[in-house]
């Protein structure tokens, strides 16, 4: 085939073809393997093929692979939400299944206004977000990210949203403050704008959990997500966590706000949710809104024509089944360990690696011209894509991106290898990473 009649992301470079998969490696048609040491996006949680995934979704399909939902619920779906419900943080009592994770988050901002709408706040309508965010590629999810690359040809598109400072401790810490002062002052940022706003005039903060794609996994200094609940409650604000790309196990837990001890009102997630097996993302509901809803309208005024589907919802419920019985949450964390040694033994030393962090096995790596400044290199010599070519001619799949400082300038690596990779595989993965980054430096 010398054409591909495929509209792709890219349309310079024609792609190799992915033929098959097993494990933690995927084949192309010319038999050449690489290590997915990235799961795609942060998605192939128990990595290819898994036999008891595989195996549900096919009889899933002998007995039923779709009904619309306006008319039918099936038995996967209430059986995945009861799954979800059980492990779910506090207060949450129902799933709102969607096809990934932009729909997830578009949902949960249609859910914050309508709540708002049916307890007779009408008046709210603002959100506020984070800069160097990213909630997805539908509109209202573009428009409370803050990925300025992503944003910036579709900015007459996108509603008005108020952003504020990530929590980007490597780059924005001062010397002079703690990391709990460092927290402490970013919460007095938010406070600021949504003073400025009104705070009776706001529907919901929304934030990353950990931050993932636009600036390299970024995880919250103690206290800053206490903090922003806090805020939060305050006012009356809705907390939009987003764990889409940091849930579902990546970082340790199950999900990541876990580790940050607290709840949020609504919650995304999508990619660990069904591991690539299918199409699937979610929104988790407080039982508080739930019953807005229910007392007001009696509906969300908000659908797609794929929401759980049924071979989707197996696949989900397989991949979480899998993860429970095989133990892979602590194995993450064990794994999530060996990882962080690797990147440091490997990169502590090295002049231009600036930054390694993450939790679990969700781990970025930040590079720079100059340890010392901070210094990111030139953006137009693109080092994050040739770290990406290098890597793929290397038989290793890892997820760079650019802009990582102020979404222009600024690269780093994202490694979020699937949960059943081996200590001996992690080493590979690191080596075979360390020498993609000397190639592209050269």
């Amino acid at each position: 085939m010398t054409t591909s009649r495929v509209f792709h992301r890219q349309l310079r470079h024609p792609l190799p073809f992915a033929v098959s998969g097993q494990g933690i490696t995927l084949t192309d048609q010319s038999g050449k393997t690489y290590l997915d040491a990235s799961g795609g996006a942060a998605v192939s949680c128990l990595g290819h093929g898994h036999p008891d995934v595989v195996a549900a979704m096919h009889a899933q399909i002998d007995q039923l692979a779709y009904a619309h939902t306006s008319f039918f619920t099936t038995e996967v779906a209430e059986e995945l939400a009861d799954v979800l419900i059980e492990s779910a943080p506090a207060g949450m009592s129902r799933v709102y299944f969607v096809s990934g994770g932009s729909e997830a988050v578009e949902a949960a901002l249609k859910m914050a206004r309508q709540y708002f709408v049916e307890i007779g706040q009408p008046q709210r309508r603002h959100f506020i977000a984070r800069h160097q965010s990213y909630h997805g590629n539908t509109l209202g999810a573009l428009a409370v990210g803050g990925n300025a690359w992503r944003r910036e040809q579709f900015k007459p598109l996108l509603i008005d949203v108020t952003h504020v400072a990530p929590c980007y401790e490597y780059r924005h810490r001062r010397d002079d403050e703690t990391a709990e002062q460092y927290g402490q002052r970013l919460v007095a940022e938010l406070a600021d704008a949504i003073d400025q706003l009104g705070g009776e005039n706001v529907m919901a903060f929304v934030a990353e959990t950990v931050g993932g794609a636009t600036a390299g996994v970024l995880t919250a200094v103690p206290g800053y997500f206490k903090g922003v609940r806090e805020l939060c409650d305050r006012h009356g604000i809705l907390l939009i966590l987003d764990e889409v790309m940091c849930g579902m196990g990546r970082t340790g837990t199950l999900h990541a706000c876990e580790q940050e001890g607290v709840v949020p009102d609504l919650m995304t997630i999508a990619k660990g949710l069904g591991g690539g097996y299918q199409p699937i993302g979610a929104v988790l509901v407080q039982d508080r809104l739930v019953d807005a809803f229910r007392q007001g309208s009696g509906l969300f005024q908000h659908g797609h024509t794929y929401l759980g589907h049924a071979v989707a919802c197996a696949a989900a419920l397989a991949v979480q089944r899998v993860i429970q019985r095989d133990g892979l949450l602590a194995q993450v964390r064990e794994r999530g360990a060996q990882l962080e040694a690797l990147l440091h033994q490997r990169f502590d030393s090295h002049p231009h690696v600036g930054d390694i962090r993450g939790r679990g096995l969700f781990r970025g790596i930040e590079l720079v011209a100059e340890r010392g400044r901070k210094q990111w290199f030139d953006p137009a010599r693109q080092l994050h894509a040739r770290i990406k070519s290098e890597a793929m001619a290397g038989g290793l799949l890892v997820y760079p991106s650019g802009g990582t400082v102020d979404g222009r300038c600024g690269d780093h690596v994202l490694l979020a290898p699937p949960f059943i990779s081996t200590p001996a595989e992690l080493a590979q993965i690191v080596d075979r990473l360390a020498g993609a980054i000397d190639r592209a430096l050269g």
